[in-house]
């Protein structure tokens, strides 16, 4: 999601942005219009400046710029054009800035690496593309039009001459509305450049011919097309959502009744090119030079080209930030009427994940084995995780609202994680000064095992029952209680009480081999109706009960689940339903065998004797080279069942999201996927193999 996600920014108010950039002695000022749409989360249209200052003479400037903003407000958006003025950047500029912009012969051109030197010096300046996106970004305005972007120059392979505003595609994620690329740049490769960055670009229109400006074709196509305004919102709110940190490039070919006099202006562009060159002229000077020369040599009808294709984007980008705007306002009222309506339909339906939160650093090697003692290649990327974080991720993404109760330290490891779980319900998390979030290093081979894990966990023993208890009308209330086994005996002992006590089904998660034990150190785990250990956690659990347990486990998946059958059923004298994970081997769900012929998830209405059977389930395959973090697939599978049964849906069907859920988190760099949706694991909806049908087997 992005989840972004999810996770979209768009909603962040303009205060933040504030606090960060005025404080420094107001150095940032943004327009009362501006902030005030953006924390309502209207359209808002970024403008650049350096149009002003260095793409059109005056007085030609002055009234293009009011003429678009007067554009964009006859859309239904907020204009705001930025611009730096003696120091100090503008986030929407009154008419006398903009006057005082066109007027000024001195303005310094500026692009990301100038900011700071403006504003060292208390300078004034036209924002380039690359600085209008950064301010852009910063004020949460996540559509920005302008004229046309830099790009790759010719001979750019010899000079490395290439435009900031490529780059800065690459990192920065706001959707630019432009009209493409100059021809007096080398389309072709700033199109390579820009794939390289990662940037997703899409031509708007019913072709994916790229545009070239001031032609409607430059003998390039785009990856993508997009039709309508609706269509590239839908674009720009999946790439924020998915939290890519990189950009939209959407390219509007100039109006057909304009484009005629594309071949002259052309012509006009290669003869200005060649003199430039001639003449010596290098570096940031060229474009200045070549469009000044090129409307000399077009008699002005390269103005006129140039100042109706900047109409046209500041209507079209105005149509699509309109558009996005909808989309999210929608968006966020289907969430809060689902949220809503949940809890008016049933005010026990929520769900309570208790358990762990790690900020964690997984390693994956480029070899089939590691070397200790020596430096091994391979990557190394941070995500968030802790098995009830991933649980209560997933829930999230899962169309619930999870309580989540948990403890962090009071440092930039919890502000980190809990700024990218925005999108949870967090007010059960503690945040403890004097304590350490607790941090985790995986260390997973080439083909995705993993190797060695590392862990600083002591925080959770903050998770304490007296503190728990604190939530205790929650926990009586809920459908579904989760624990994780990083958690205390103690508290592990207290939830269970309460589940007891009020007939609440609790989930338990075992966490790793070490920790799974914990419930069956007492008659604690009588009062749990799920739990989905793997084969080792299972074997901890029957030996804490005493039970005869394997101490070799074996390697065929025939002896693999006749020993999970036999190991399941003493606990299952208690338990409604066990769900074994067993890796590469797929998932054993072990239960009371129901009318359907299938093993029934859905809790007891009442005690009666039962006839007991299990259920096994092929794993989704994922190619070893598309493994990218193995620390979330179990968490991923099971938050998934947990969902699919409060839902109501049948067992086949909980199973199958579960595997889809963590074939997602597989490939994923992050524990939970972003792009965790219930359309996503949903098995009428997702394309995948041929599903096997699982194999059954009683257990006696």
């Amino acid at each position: 999601m992005l989840k972004k996600t999810s996770t979209l920014i768009l909603s962040r108010g303009i205060a933040t942005f504030q606090s960060t950039w005025c404080k420094k002695d107001s150095l940032f000022r943004v327009h009362p219009c501006v902030s005030q749409a953006v924390a309502e989360n209207k359209p808002v249209v970024a403008l650049e400046s350096t149009i002003i200052t260095h793409g059109m003479p005056y007085p030609h400037n002055l009234s293009t710029a009011k003429e678009v903003e007067a554009l964009v407000r006859a859309e239904g958006a907020t204009p705001a054009t930025v611009g730096v003025i003696e120091g100090a950047i503008h986030v929407g500029l009154t008419s006398e800035e903009l006057d005082h912009l066109a007027r000024c012969k001195s303005s310094l051109k500026v692009s990301r690496r100038d900011l700071p030197y403006a504003i060292s010096k208390a300078l004034s300046g036209g924002t380039t593309v690359s600085a209008t996106m950064i301010v852009a970004h910063q004020a949460a305005i996540p559509v920005f039009v302008t004229g046309g972007i830099g790009g790759v120059h010719r001979d750019g392979e010899n000079s490395l001459d290439i435009s900031a505003d490529l780059t800065e595609l690459g990192r920065t994620p706001t959707a630019v509305i432009c009209a493409g690329v100059k021809s007096i740049l080398d389309i072709g490769r700033t199109l390579e450049f820009l794939e390289t960055q990662g940037v997703c670009v899409a031509t708007y229109g019913t072709s994916k011919n790229f545009p070239a400006f001031f032609s409607q074709q430059s003998g390039f196509t785009s990856p993508y097309q997009v039709s309508n305004p609706e269509e590239a919102a839908t674009l720009i709110a999946s790439t924020l959502s998915l939290g890519l940190q990189s950009g939209v490039l959407i390219a509007v070919p100039i109006p057909e009744e304009h484009a005629a006099a594309g071949q002259q202006i052309e012509e006009a562009i290669h003869a200005a090119v060649t003199e430039a060159s001639a003449k010596g002229i290098t570096g940031k000077d060229v474009t200045p030079f070549i469009l000044q020369k090129v409307n000399e040599l077009t008699k002005g009808k390269s103005l006129q080209a140039n100042i109706a294709l900047i109409r046209n984007n500041a209507r079209v980008g105005s149509q699509i930030a309109c558009a996005l705007s909808k989309q999210m306002s929608e968006r966020k009222l289907r969430s809060r009427t689902l949220h809503c309506g949940k809890r008016s339909l049933n005010s026990e339906s929520d769900i309570v994940v208790i358990g762990g939160i790690n900020v964690d650093f997984i390693a994956k090697g480029k070899m089939k084995t590691f070397h200790f003692g020596q430096t091994n290649p391979g990557s190394v990327c941070q995500s968030f995780g802790g098995v009830g974080r991933n649980v209560a991720d997933s829930l999230s993404r899962l169309g619930h609202r999870p309580l989540f109760v948990s403890a962090t330290g009071a440092d930039s490891h919890s502000d980190a994680v809990l700024n990218y779980c925005k999108h949870m319900n967090t007010s059960g998390v503690a945040r403890l000064k004097g304590q350490s979030t607790a941090t985790y290093c995986a260390v997973i081979t080439e083909s995705g095992e993993l190797s060695l894990g590392l862990g600083d966990m002591d925080i959770h023993q903050q998770i304490t029952e007296h503190y728990v208890s604190q939530f205790e009308k929650q926990l009586s209330s809920a459908t579904l209680l989760c624990l994780d086994g990083n958690i205390p005996v103690s508290t592990i002992n207290y939830v269970c009480s309460v589940a007891r006590k009020h007939s609440i089904n609790l989930w338990y998660e075992p966490t790793d081999t070490e920790k799974a034990c914990k419930p069956f150190l007492s008659d604690a785990w009588k009062s749990m109706s799920y739990s989905s250990p793997n084969l080792a956690e299972l074997c901890t659990m029957t030996k804490a009960l005493g039970i005869p347990t394997p101490e070799v486990l074996p390697n065929s998946l025939e002896e693999v689940l006749s020993v999970a059958v036999a190991l399941s059923r003493p606990l299952l004298e208690h338990l409604h339903c066990l769900v074994v994970t067993l890796g590469a081997m797929g998932v054993l769900v072990c239960g009371e065998h129901d009318d359907a012929g299938s093993v029934n998830l859905q809790p007891r209405k009442q005690k009666r004797r039962r006839e007991l059977c299990a259920l096994h389930y092929q794993a989704l395959t994922v190619k070893a080279e598309e493994t990218m973090n193995v620390s979330g697939a179990g968490d991923s599978l099971a938050s998934a069942l947990m969902a699919g049964i409060v839902q109501g849906r049948d067992t086949d069907s909980c199973v199958r999201m579960g595997l889809l859920a963590a074939r997602l988190s597989l490939a994923s760099p992050h524990p939970i996927p972003p792009t965790l949706t219930l359309d996503s694991v949903d098995p009428t909806k997702v394309q995948t193999q041929n599903w096997s049908k699982p194999s059954f087997m009683w257990i006696y």
